[in-house]
């Protein structure tokens, strides 16, 4: 004799799933924004672009607050007589009417001319909002005015002719500081980077108004 289910036409599976789909439905109605939520994160953490880019604008945002938790500076610390190479030698203070642009480098060092073109091209771009000091570390004179010829550098490069301040003495290379005029560091680099980047310039713009 066939069942009540088989009289009615009825399979036991096909049965069950029209409540297993609005079970799984309600499920994720109650559950889309963690799903959204998880997507959003994969996405972050999965796409290298993505995640430099939000990196780089947390790291790089000048605000109030993580501007004024910086160093600050004092004169004493900029008080380094500089040889000028490609231009008039002076002390570093001097050049604290600009938001300055410090960076600390050596023609020996790989990284350092790797960086070089993209700070020629922000000192063309930005000469007009800072003042710039490259100095030049464990090098010759001869070297130094030899790599800049060669490459038509006309960014300021010094030598420094009296001891740094354990403050700014650089333990890598290259590496680079923003000061602001008030002497508070507004941004430190201690390895090679693009200068010329579109983030970098939109900084620059923030911290020169």
């Amino acid at each position: 004799m066939d069942s009540p289910t088989r009289a009615a036409g009825l399979n036991v599976g096909e049965g069950y799933a029209p409540i297993f789909n609005i079970i799984v439905m309600n499920f994720l109605r109650k559950n889309i924004i963690y799903f959204v939520l998880l997507i959003v994160l994969l996405a972050f953490m999965t796409i290298k672009p993505l995640r430099d880019f939000v990196s780089e604008q947390i790291a790089m945002s000048p605000t109030v607050s993580k501007i004024n938790n910086e160093t600050l500076l004092a004169d004493e610390v900029l008080d380094i007589d500089l040889k000028g190479i490609n231009t008039s030698s002076t002390n570093l203070k001097n050049l604290r009417g600009k938001v300055l642009f410090l960076n600390f480098w050596g023609t020996w060092c790989p990284p350092c001319r790797t960086e070089w073109p993209t700070i020629q091209k922000l000192y063309d771009l930005k000469k007009d909002k800072l003042e710039f000091a490259l100095i030049a570390m464990q090098d010759q004179e001869e070297d130094v005015k030899k790599f800049l010829k060669e490459n038509n550098y006309t960014v300021p490069v010094y030598i420094a002719e009296s001891p740094l301040d354990p403050k700014v003495l650089p333990v890598a290379f290259p590496t680079t500081y923003l000061i602001g005029k008030d002497g508070r560091i507004l941004k430190k680099e201690d390895s090679s980077m693009d200068w010329s980047k579109d983030s970098i310039l939109e900084f620059i713009d923030n911290v020169t108004k």
